[in-house]
């Protein structure tokens, strides 16, 4: 059958299983789960439309990578011009996250969500049909305003929805999206581009938003304005330059030649005005972001440690398919294929994450994933052209493993000592600050491939071998901030017994 052949019949096999263990059809493992939980009135519907949500704003962001030489021939433009068609969007998403905290108290989470879900929609059917460069980043532009409220408006709906001890239980729903989709991206990207159109990549996301939007009518109930606060106009223009400036510094890290004087501009715009709205924050009456929520240790350690690991977890699925390519010289679909032994990872131990945490505590959950991961990264820098694929697929299915555990365990400790007053606010920055550990993890791949090349002594990837070993060093840091939480953290979030 080949690679891509395994690949294929792999993500339909399973996808299914993704289903049945979010839904709890036929899984034990997410029926002993629920047995275990002591609440019955667990928002699943209302969880899984979250889930959906953020399934789709993710994959769409990561999608598009594959399909970018396609998009370039086809509309008369340079290849590298086209990369703003993932920038623009990624730098739009991130900037525009802190506001969803105030719009979602402001105007209701019912009507913000729905507004949202239409935008991302109605924007996907003119990427979908631009006739121009200009125009496709225009619509991509408009994608990202409808994410930047989707996904983190959605999330907080279900976390204010759950009791305390169903946020573990909230967070498996809401972090297989994140585990699975830039895993799938390369894959379905190339696929489509091979077989149909680029085009393709955004015409999908029309049925999906109108579904989405019949379902957000039934399931999400109507909600008022929770306050009359005043927009913090500039708290807003802080964080919006601020961000801007970081995502962009670290988009601009991935482009060959760096051009390091406008990377240092950038980097002292973002500290500059990011130090000067942190300042603001802390003594504004009515700040966008409230930072007081940081003195919460737990969740201030996921800011800090958990970004890192963050950054760490989203540099795989975007090195793995170039070493495979430009090392190794591997078809793009047959690369994408062997992403997919990351997937199966992800997929086959997300039922034992919450039993897991449950029978080691969060704390040492961590701690152990911390040092697996950097012992697997250190193997997986050993990769060559003479590694078979078998053992690459299967330090791709272990690193798949690991990451979800790890990625589950964060965030749960995230929200579970955050008080329900704070919890808008711890929202809004985790998801930001998420979306700065997602750029840097990359740009941290594309600047030691482009800083070391070929060729490093024993190290069969060259600088690929180097990125591995690189995010080892980032894991036992990780590791290092795990070992400074309390033993019983996030306990009381993860229900049962």
């Amino acid at each position: 059958m080949g690679v891509t052949g395994i690949g294929v019949v792999g993500i339909g096999v399973v996808g299914i299983g993704v289903a049945r263990r979010v839904t709890g059809v036929g899984s034990d493992d997410v029926a002993s789960e629920a047995a275990a939980t002591p609440h019955a009135d667990f928002p699943r519907a209302l969880a899984l439309l979250g889930a959906g949500a953020m399934f789709m704003e993710i994959l769409d962001a990561t999608i598009v990578v594959t399909a970018l030489p396609s998009m370039a021939a086809d509309l008369g433009v340079d290849a590298i011009d086209a990369t703003g068609v993932v920038t623009a969007y990624l730098i739009t998403l991130a900037v525009l996250i802190p506001l969803s905290s105030w719009l979602a108290d402001r105007f209701g989470m019912r009507r913000v969500f729905l507004t949202a879900l239409v935008v991302f929609t109605v924007a996907s059917l003119g990427c979908a049909l631009a006739p121009s460069l200009p125009v496709l980043i225009g619509m991509r532009v408009a994608q990202a305003a409808g994410g930047a409220m989707m996904v983190p408006v959605g999330r907080l709906a279900v976390l204010r929805a759950v009791h305390v001890g169903d946020v573990a239980r909230a967070i498996a729903y809401l972090t297989w999206p994140a585990l699975v989709a830039p895993v799938l991206a390369p894959l379905l990207g190339g696929l489509i581009v091979e077989h149909a159109d680029w085009r393709v990549i955004f015409a999908i996301n029309i049925p999906i938003g109108v579904l989405g939007v019949v379902a957000a009518l039934r399931i999400l109930s109507p909600d008022g304005p929770r306050a009359d606060t005043p927009l913090d106009a500039i708290g807003a223009a802080g964080a919006i330059i601020a961000i801007g400036a970081a995502m962009a510094v670290a988009e601009m890290l991935t482009a060959a030649p760096i051009r390091w004087l406008v990377v240092a501009i950038g980097v002292i715009v973002a500290a500059v005005v990011g130090a000067l709205t942190i300042r603001h924050l802390r003594r504004a009456a009515h700040p966008l972001l409230n930072l007081a929520v940081l003195r919460v240790k737990s969740f201030g350690s996921v800011i800090g440690y958990g970004t890192g690991y963050r950054m760490a977890i989203s540099a795989v699925p975007f090195v793995v398919p170039l070493m495979l390519q430009l090392r190794l010289g591997w078809s793009p679909v047959t690369a994408g294929a062997m992403v997919t032994a990351l997937f199966a990872g992800n997929v086959v131990i997300k039922p034992a994450t919450t039993p897991l945490m449950r029978r080691w505590g969060i704390r040492q959950v961590l701690l152990a994933v911390a040092v697996a991961s950097a012992i697997t990264f250190a193997g997986l820098a050993l990769i060559g052209e003479q590694t078979p694929p078998v053992l690459i697929a299967i330090g791709l299915f272990v690193s798949g493993m690991l990451r979800s555990i790890g990625f589950s365990a964060y965030n749960t400790v995230a929200f579970a000592d955050v008080d329900a007053t704070q919890l808008g606010d711890a929202n809004a920055l985790h998801a930001a600050v998420q979306e700065l550990g997602n750029a840097f993890g990359v740009a941290l791949a594309s600047v030691t491939i482009a800083l070391v090349g070929g060729g490093v002594g024993a190290l069969p990837a060259g600088g690929y071998s180097v990125v591995f070993l690189a995010l080892a060093v980032v894991m036992i840091i990780c590791g290092v901030g795990a070992a400074r939480l309390p033993s019983r953290v996030g306990a009381h979030a993860l229900g049962g017994n």
